[in-house]
């Protein structure tokens, strides 16, 4: 049981950050002029759709699980604090603690492991 519910925290966290890297693809001039607003130069917009699409799709498959997840919550941490913090803005608020909560369970995934429906644990076995 605790395999499967590992599998699907891997397909929850993972098919979000798949979805919102390519979604960056579709829509960049936008994104990298987000990240601009918000003093983050856009010239790492490639870099950040990497991590999301590239460790959404690892997460997925369960393939450097640990660390991928272990990457995602410090960028979900600095997204909180960079495009977030503006506690004065009840949705800004709101966004800010969802990016922790999804930290924590990208924390959990680090402790936790792949589990054994993975590509980790087809490596190690």
């Amino acid at each position: 049981m605790n395999n499967a519910i590992t599998l699907l925290a891997r397909l929850l966290l993972g098919q979000l950050f798949l979805l919102a890297g390519l979604g960056k693809l579709t829509a960049y001039a936008g994104a990298q002029g987000y990240m601009e607003s918000m003093g983050v130069p856009g010239m790492l917009l490639p870099l950040v759709i990497l991590l999301e699409a590239g460790g959404g799709l690892a997460l997925i498959i369960g393939w450097l699980t640990r660390w991928v997840a272990l990457a995602l919550a410090g960028f979900c941490l600095l997204a909180a604090l960079i495009f977030h913090s503006n506690f004065a803005d009840q949705v800004q608020m709101v966004m800010f603690m969802k990016n922790l909560a999804i930290a924590g369970g990208f924390l959990l995934l680090y402790v936790q492991g792949a589990g054994a429906y993975s590509l980790d644990a087809r490596r190690a076995g």
